[in-house]
């Protein structure tokens, strides 16, 4: 024995070796209620507002902070139902979702009110309910709390306002324009909900004539002064309209276009008449800045039924209709028309398959006959295009050719005119070698001129086809020709010297300077119709002694100058004689022959009177 004691260690309470202490039940009072007591201080000191509900739906305790927000002391609310508080019985959805959240059948339930503050202001806050033991265990105590979120919704609200309006004239923006659009073209259900409302709808779409060159010249700070006042004006038109509050939406929806959107409209009388007084309001000269500035607007009208249409189609009806306000004349509003749009979509569709369509193949070549006033016999013919289009049909130049000169097609096109014309008349010459070979004569666009190389292509066409050069006869407008300078006279030229004639098509619509052409290597002057017309009997109508006589003053001076005329659109035997006396060289119309199949011209080579 080492003389130390076996009993229990001081300050242990053990014996040595015997593990841990013993834990008596009194230690877990202390503990429970240490921690209850942790738990009431913490909920009764928290910042969130809370209370403790019991399974009936009745405050058991509420918390300094709930207690503020509401303007009561915290004992009061004792008993108080919480749904009443914190604003649960507005709607059903809610009150059926916290009542299953006290049964124990939901494990949570979040929603936002609007409540009031103990001080009167209103207050967004954020109510979440959730079970303050095991949901499993069924029915009992929740706890509820109530996050005043108000900030945060006035930043959210503000920050849509950023994303939903225009800074400059504080105008709704494109955004918000068409998600009001796209909601008034929702087609509601009559209060029964038997059938739908049709009701109709209305746009004005608009921009300002003339604000660039205010921005440009004054700059971006008076541009934007001018936007905001041209705004107010707007919204002044829009509220002056006699619709009911709120049912015009004005917008701005980029740059200086704006829109105002009617709903329920009652016609087009009534955008027709919104349209003319946003007209005479911008017509008005606005004061900005010390600068008085006059600008004018071009509007887009339409208006339909809501059903039916769509956001997209009524944006697209509005923004052609604007495009058409412009192109006539600007400061002035335009009516969607249908049959105008019609026309415009056709358009689309010809200049879309144009170039495609070169190379399938689908164009034919008609021939209409140049006949000698003398004798009535056909000296040479024109080539006048055609395009089998598998949509439209059979169309003339007049609907594809302005198509093709614009986006460049003419030149492509414009060969191969030329390459087939050219065939033609090399095949006719051999198929009748004892007859005089006809002309042919073929229409050139200016931008074949500019845009390829007509000499070159001239020159390898008549060496592949076989056709002499004397044989070809290029048609240019008299505005393509009149003036003629750099490029285009060097190749009008160098054609001429080639041998080939060149004519001026529609002769007298332009500049009509015959000393001018005195300098030009120009062979033939075409009459252009209008004057021919003029020349009239067999139909009742007077004939125009001003045409004969410029008529017959232009052939003298030509004949004078070397060249020989053509008269175009001779219709009645009256007309030809006239002209024959006048001494015009050639004639081209319906009296002889409209344009035909090549089969067809060649029943009329070395005939004197071709059929009409």
């Amino acid at each position: 024995m080492s003389g130390t004691s076996e009993g229990p260690t001081p300050g242990t309470g053990t014996s040595p070796g015997s593990g841990p202490p013993e834990v008596t039940h009194r230690d877990h009072q202390r503990t429970g209620l240490s921690e209850l007591h942790d738990y009431r201080a913490a909920f009764a000191s928290a910042t969130l507002p809370m209370a403790v509900v019991d399974h009936r739906g009745r405050i058991v305790r509420a918390n300094d902070a709930l207690g503020g927000l509401l303007g009561a002391e915290p004992a009061s609310l004792a008993g108080q139902l919480a749904a009443d508080l914190a604003g649960l019985t507005s709607d059903a959805p809610a009150r059926r979702a916290y009542t299953e959240v006290l049964r124990g059948t939901r494990p949570r339930f979040r929603c936002a009110r609007q409540l009031k503050h103990a001080d009167g202001r209103p207050l967004w806050a954020e109510v979440t309910v959730v079970p303050m033991g095991d949901p499993a265990s069924g029915a009992g105590r929740v706890l509820l709390s109530v996050a005043d979120v108000s900030d945060r919704r006035e930043l959210r609200k503000r920050l849509s306002h950023l994303r939903t309006h225009d800074p400059v004239t504080r105008l709704p923006n494109r955004t918000l324009f068409l998600e009001r659009l796209s909601t008034a073209l929702e087609t509601p259900s009559s209060p029964d909900g038997s059938s739908p409302v049709r009701g109709r709808i209305g746009l004005c779409y608009l921009d300002v004539d003339g604000f660039k060159a205010v921005n440009d010249t004054l700059g971006h700070r008076i541009g934007d002064r001018l936007l905001a006042a041209v705004a107010g004006r707007l919204t002044d038109c829009a509220e002056g309209d006699g619709h009911r509050a709120g049912g015009h939406l004005v917008a701005r929806l980029g740059g200086d276009e704006f829109a105002i959107l009617v709903e329920d409209s009652s016609g087009t009388p009534q955008l027709t008449g919104l349209a003319r007084s946003v007209l005479a309001a911008l017509q008005r000269p606005f004061e900005v800045s010390g600068h008085r500035l006059s600008v004018s607007a071009s509007i887009g009208v339409v208006e339909r039924p809501s059903a039916g249409t769509s956001a997209t189609a009524l944006m697209q009806a509005a923004d052609t209709t604007l495009y058409w306000a412009k192109e006539d004349g600007r400061a002035r509003w335009t009516l969607f028309d249908p049959e105008r749009n019609a026309h415009r979509m056709t358009r689309q569709a010809l200049s879309s398959t144009l170039r495609p369509a070169v190379e399938r193949g689908e164009f034919t070549l008609e021939y209409q006959p140049l006949v000698g006033m003398a004798d009535e016999v056909v000296r040479g013919v024109e080539a006048l295009v055609r395009w089998n289009h598998p949509r439209f049909g059979l169309l003339a130049p007049g609907r594809f050719v302005p198509i093709a000169e614009e986006d460049g097609t003419i030149v492509q096109l414009g060969r191969w005119i030329l390459r087939t014309a050219c065939l033609q008349a090399r095949r006719w010459q051999l198929e009748h070698p004892d007859d005089s070979a006809l002309f042919i004569s073929v229409n050139v666009a200016v931008r074949q001129v500019w845009d390829s190389d007509l000499v070159t292509d001239v020159a390898e066409i008549l060496t592949e086809t076989g056709l002499g050069p004397e044989l070809l006869q290029l048609e240019l407008t008299e505005s393509a020709v009149m003036g003629s300078s750099g490029r285009p006279l060097q190749v009008l030229q160098a054609l001429s010297d080639m041998g080939v004639r060149i004519a001026i098509d529609d002769f007298g619509t332009g500049y009509s300077n015959l000393a001018y052409l005195s300098r030009l290597p120009v062979s033939v002057l075409k009459l252009d119709g209008s004057f021919v017309r003029g020349f009239r009997y067999e139909d009742g109508a007077h004939p125009s002694p001003a045409d004969e006589t410029i008529v017959e003053a232009m052939v003298q001076l030509a004949h004078r100058l070397g060249l020989t005329v053509t008269a175009e659109c001779v219709e009645t035997p009256g007309q030809a004689e006239r002209l024959r006396r006048i001494g015009c060289d050639t004639g081209q119309g319906w009296l002889y022959s409209r344009a035909v199949a090549p089969e067809r011209i060649a029943e009329l080579i070395g005939a004197r009177t071709p059929p009409g």
